[in-house]
């Protein structure tokens, strides 16, 4: 598996059977593999997560052909929030064809696709969190904006219920071998971002960390590593926008 960082939580990641692009709005794409599907997933409609863009990757764009090639498709997976109704689609120059290859889901959901398994779990702010699994068992999770968001200043009462909402959601995680977790540590909250985190590390069996949503503090991982040494065997620092990593 490759997988390239594209920007904040932009991910691009090709395997064997399938290339899988996560929160994709800004970083240059690799080149698509010929013969190789695509699956696109958008968390949710923020700004930092989401770009209309996405559906230019669609190949056959407004052709609809006889000897369509399964391999050869894309299918777009988006989280609840991001509409595609008829205003918008126009807007965004979206095709029919291309609307129709595109799935909204919401949390608790399941869908089997020709060479993936997508779940989906809620999101302590907006959309869905991802577990994609393939056929040869291979697990990856992209968290999305599903994290323990405490925030210093904020009413006591609000930060509790994030606590209680963000582990009733990543419940279904407990004790799941994950290979691959992409995962905020977002250091706008200061050490209260390290929660998150550990709470994914400690909860799942994940064997392969890359930290996200980082709004290019990179330096901040090793604070986070320095905080919880015990999680340095598998975490795996982003450094650079374009940086690819092979595993």
């Amino acid at each position: 598996m490759t997988v390239t960082f594209l920007g904040h939580s932009g991910f691009w990641a090709e395997l064997p059977s399938v290339t899988l692009l996560f929160d994709w709005w800004k970083g240059e794409l690799p080149a698509p593999r010929p013969g190789i599907p695509l699956y696109v997933f958008a968390s949710h409609r923020h700004e930092d997560h989401f770009s209309p863009a996405i559906f230019a990757l669609d190949p056959w764009k407004d052709k609809v052909l006889d000897d369509h090639d399964e391999s050869r498709d894309v299918y777009f997976l988006l989280g609840h929030g991001i509409s595609l109704d008829l205003r918008r689609r126009h807007r965004w120059g979206i095709s029919p064809e291309t609307a129709g290859k595109a799935r909204v889901r919401k949390g608790g959901q399941t869908l089997s696709l020709p060479r993936a398994e997508i779940e989906t779990l809620s999101s302590t702010d907006e959309g869905v969190a991802f577990l994609v699994t393939l056929p040869d068992g291979l697990t990856l999770f992209h968290a999305g904006d599903l994290n323990w968001w405490h925030w210093e200043g904020e009413d006591k009462a609000w930060n509790r219920n994030m606590e209680v909402n963000f582990k009733r959601y990543t419940e279904p995680l407990r004790g799941r071998r994950i290979d691959l977790a992409m995962l905020p540590l977002d250091p706008r909250l200061g050490e209260d971002g390290f929660r998150g985190p550990r709470y994914f590390l400690e909860t799942a069996d994940i064997r392969r960390f890359l930290p996200m949503h980082q709004w290019g503090d990179f330096g901040f991982t090793e604070k986070f590593l320095a905080r919880y040494p015990e999680f340095r065997s598998r975490t795996v620092p982003v450094t650079a926008e374009g940086q690819v990593f092979t595993f």
